[in-house]
């Protein structure tokens, strides 16, 4: 898969099949739409091409009431791309100049000129350029006008629920429901970052833990409390638990720290990049009366983490 953030070091080929939009999360939505371009790319031999953006454009633009978190990085949107076997991903820079673009300049200055457009596959609610002025009207004119076809992808629901990233945020941020976001992606939701120093109070307790700083400032962190997770480090898969709160027991820091527990597990990793899948919210987060009763408490997460882990791991193998 080409990743092209140089409009110039496109090689057009009017034989391609694109999509345009910010894919945050790459949801079973979005899949939908990947599934199309790709049906159609290969019932006419053409290319696959998905256009991006990078920022999120509500971190340039600011126009909501809160600063967007977003669900998956640039890195993991390609990653996920590349499994679904696109052919190109054109990494646009969205900038506040940008967002002036017209819908027509867009598609015909990038798309029609550049990159070449035979197929245009789009969501059933996409709306682009300045003040989201390309509606299905104006691509209807624009499809007749420079020689392409739009292929539209009906609304996707689970369960009779509408499927977006705002949905799917909501569930994180608010709920902690990582099991209703993972059919929603069709995969676990992650969090990636560095394993850096902390104050060992995990330690103290008998639950080791390691402490994430995570990679992105952007990437939303799921709602505070306790999860079963499984760790990803050096392509080998571990189980654990995870921690997100201000550890009320233990410290007066109001700060917020993400600790896992990862479990038979004795390497020192400092420094090192970790991977963290979320498998199911155990509790919220508590302020106990005593160090002992958190430590009973502790040891009640991690054989709940460990059930879960393998009745998940169960269901995979089976």
């Amino acid at each position: 898969m080409q990743v092209i953030k140089d409009i110039n070091e496109i090689e057009y080929d009017k034989k391609s099949a694109v999509t345009v939009g910010t894919f945050d999360g790459v949801h079973s939505g979005h899949k939908e739409i990947i599934e199309k371009l790709n049906t159609i790319k290969d019932s006419k031999e053409l290319r696959s091409v998905v256009i991006t953006f990078e920022p999120h454009p509500q971190i340039v633009l600011r126009n909501k009431t809160q600063d967007i978190k977003i669900l998956t990085t640039l890195e993991e949107k390609l990653d996920i791309f590349r499994e679904l076997g696109i052919d190109m991903v054109y990494v646009i820079n969205f900038t506040k100049d940008f967002s002036e673009t017209t819908a027509e300049d867009f598609y015909k200055n990038y798309l029609i000129d550049k990159i070449g457009l035979n197929d245009l596959v789009l969501g059933y609610d996409h709306m682009f350029g300045k003040n989201r002025e390309g509606n299905p009207d104006t691509l209807k004119t624009l499809s007749a006008k420079y020689d392409f076809s739009v292929d539209k992808v009906d609304e996707f629901r689970i369960d009779g629920e509408r499927i977006s990233s705002t949905v799917i945020r909501h569930l994180l941020e608010d709920q902690g429901d990582v099991k209703r976001v993972k059919k929603i992606l069709g995969r676990d939701y992650s969090i990636e970052g560095k394993v850096v120093e902390g104050k060992k109070l995990g330690k103290k307790l008998g639950y080791p833990t390691a402490n994430i700083e995570i990679s992105n400032q952007y990437k939303l962190i799921p709602k505070i409390g306790v999860y079963a997770v499984e760790i990803i480090f050096n392509n080998e898969v571990y189980s654990g638990m995870m921690s997100i709160g201000r550890n009320p027991t233990v410290t007066d820091d109001d700060s917020i720290k993400l600790e896992v527990n990862i479990f038979d597990f004795d390497e020192n990793i400092y420094g090192e990049n970790i991977k963290i899948n979320f498998i199911e919210y155990l509790r919220g987060e508590e302020k106990f009366d005593s160090l002992e009763d958190l430590k009973k408490q502790m040891s009640l997460d991690k054989e709940r983490s460990k059930k879960i882990i393998t009745n998940k791991q169960l269901k995979i193998n089976n």
